[in-house]
Formats: structure tokens, sequence, C-alpha cells
């Protein structure tokens, strides 16, 4: 199967389960829980009941932050494509979206398919 190449909009890694940011807290809206957060190579990634939230520190201090929220709402599809060989080292979900894709790439320590499920069960 063969889908429109669309251009990344983000790409980050995944590479370990942190506790939640606390200035991600802050962010939350009335019901929105967060569920998990991951270490990127500068920052985090939160999964919670509504959203992706990708915290991107920038600069050479990291001092300037940039947030994305994806909600789940707008996302149309998703695959996820598991490491299983020898010289796989991660694994990756790719979500499409009508403004384009998001890349969310896991180091081999982290388990797809808890990421999966809680993308499941927030968009269907």
């Amino acid at each position: 199967m063969k889908f429109m190449e669309v251009e990344n909009i983000l790409e980050v890694t995944l590479f370990a389960e942190i506790p939640v940011p606390e200035d991600i807290k802050e962010m939350l809206v009335n019901g929105e829980e967060a569920v998990e957060s991951y270490k990127t190579f500068r920052d985090s990634v939160t999964f919670t009941t509504k959203r992706i939230i990708v915290r991107d520190s920038q600069g050479m201090t990291g001092k300037k932050v940039e947030i994305y929220s994806i909600p789940y709402k707008i996302i149309d599809i998703w695959s996820s494509e598991n490491a299983k060989g020898m010289f796989d080292f991660n694994s990756e979900i790719e979500l499409w979206t009508r403004t384009g894709n998001f890349k969310i790439k896991l180091d081999k320590k982290i388990d797809i398919r808890a990421i999966d499920m809680l993308i499941a069960n927030a968009v269907l």
C-alpha cells in the first residue's frame, strides 16, 4: 500500500520515560490528564488524554522553548513500525493529519505497543 508523500512537520526521537515536566502540567486544560512523558534529545514529549505535547528547547542555552500541541482529533491515520531485526535500533510511529505528518521514533527500550494503544484509545 502506498500513501501520498507528505512533508514531515515534526520528527522526534523518544529515549526514555520520564516524570511529567512541571511546565507541561501547567498547560493542561480542564479534564485533561498527562499519561506518559518521554525524554527527547533536548527536551520531552508528553502524551495526554487529549493531545501530544512536544516541548522543544532551542538555541545555545535552551531558554527559548517551542511547544507543539497535536490534538488527537486531527489524526487521520497512524502507523507503527516495530524494530525486530538484529540491526533495527528503534521503532517508529507516524501520524498523518490534515496539516502534514509527524514521525515519532522510539528507542528500543520503549514499548511501541503501549504508545500505539495510547493513540488508539484517544483517536478511536
